[in-house]
Order: structure tokens, then C-alpha cells, then sequence
């Protein structure tokens, strides 16, 4: 007679989040926050998740790489499934803005090559993850994350995936400067110089703490 195979318990499903989650859930507050963590978890054990924004991100990064101005984010639109022709017609418009912020595509900057990082914020693994880097001739460097969704990224939310990034640069593009991009509007943020980093670390360890907690009730 054959054993039956039993499904692993959920309860053994430790506490885990992408940055894009985390930083997600930073900016929620009050009960959002226990039932964004339960859509996570439930996500993590179906093994399930789709990103509808891959497409757009190679173009971005094919304009840059070969200096064509925005040819590639012009296309792109026409080249995926219709049900997401109007989603990458407003981003490609935005990423359009972004892409020539850089200023002239023919020189001055190049992709460069990010490694993600797995950080440990408090009791919470999360994983640390820029689209890609730039490479100025001048020798600067930044970190790049895209933001897509339709309302601008919050201060909460800003400052933690700024802060995140910036706490591991050396293994993410060492001497980099993070820099998170609105894609709609085709608008950049930067690391606040006025804010202090002990006390973005005190306050994301304690988001992770009750991340963690929440995790942890969601299996009982």
C-alpha cells in the first residue's frame, strides 16, 4: 500500500517579502495592513503571482542599452496581449519622460549590472531588488526601481525602498545612489538628506516586527 504524500503545513511557511511588499505594507495602516499581509501569505502558498509590467522594463532598459531615445518604449505597446494595450500605453508614455530626463541617448550613460540582496529587517527576510543600474561617464551610479501602480509612491513607502536599497548598495552596485522612478509621470525620488537613518531602521524594524506577528496569526 502506498503512503499518502501530506501537503507541507502552512504554519512552517516562514515570514518572507519582496521589497515591493514590504514597502507595500508600510504603507498601509490599521486593519489594511493584517489583510494585506494574509493576501501575501496566501500568494506565497499557492505559489502564485504574475507581473504584467516585464515588457515594458525590457524596453525601458533596450532604449537605454542602445541609445535609441525611446523607439523601443514606442513599440512596446503594440506587442503585447490587448488586455494590457492601455496599462502600456500610459507607461510607455511616462518611462518615455524618464527615459529622456537621462538627456542625450546617444552618450553619457550606459546600463549597468544590480545583484539582488536578501536583507534581514528585524525578524523578516525581504528581498531586496532594483529593475537595473546606470552608469553615468562621469563615474556616478544609481540603483533604479520602477514604480507603476496609478497613485504616486508615498513618503512611508518612498523613504523605506530608498532606505532598503541604500542599506545594501555595496552588494546591490556598489557606490550607487538609489533612485526610485514614477513611471506614469515620469518623475524621480531621491534619498531625503534630511532623514536619519537610525531612525528609518527603528521604525522599518518595528514594521517588521508586526509583519512578522501577522504572518505568524495568519497560520492559526
Amino acid at each position: 500500500m502506498t503512503t499518502p504524500v501530506l501537503p507541507e503545513p502552512t504554519a512552517s511557511i516562514p515570514p518572507y517579502a519582496t521589497m515591493l511588499g514590504f514597502t507595500r505594507y508600510v504603507a498601509r495602516t490599521g486593519p489594511a495592513k493584517a489583510t494585506f499581509v494574509g493576501g501575501l501569505r496566501r500568494q506565497r502558498e499557492r505559489g502564485s503571482g504574475f507581473n504584467p509590467h516585464g515588457q515594458l522594463v525590457k524596453a525601458l532598459k533596450a532604449d537605454i542599452a542602445f541609445h535609441t531615445g525611446g523607439s523601443y518604449l514606442a513599440a512596446v505597446p503594440d506587442l503585447v496581449k490587448p488586455r494590457w494595450k492601455p496599462l502600456y500605453q500610459a507607461l510607455s508614455a511616462g518611462a518615455t519622460t524618464y527615459l529622456h530626463s537621462l538627456g542625450d541617448p546617444a552618450t553619457g550613460i550606459d546600463l549597468a549590472q544590480t545583484r539582488d540582496a536578501l536583507a534581514l529587517v528585524g525578524p523578516l527576510a525581504v528581498k531586496i531588488n532594483p529593475h537595473f543600474g546606470l552608469r553615468y561617464d562621469d563615474g556616478r551610479r544609481a540603483a533604479v526601481r520602477l514604480h507603476f501602480d496609478e497613485e504616486p509612491p508615498c513618503a512611508e513607502a518612498a523613504t523605506a525602498m530608498m532606505h532598503l536599497m541604500d542599506r545594501h548598495m555595496d552588494q546591490i552596485l556598489p557606490g550607487a545612489e538609489p533612485v526610485l522612478v514614477d513611471v506614469r509621470r515620469g518623475a524621480v525620488r531621491r534619498l531625503d538628506p534630511t532623514a536619519r537613518p537610525g531612525d528609518v531602521e527603528r521604525w522599518l524594524t518595528g514594521e517588521a516586527a508586526a509583519f512578522t506577528a501577522i504572518w505568524s496569526a495568519a497560520a492559526a
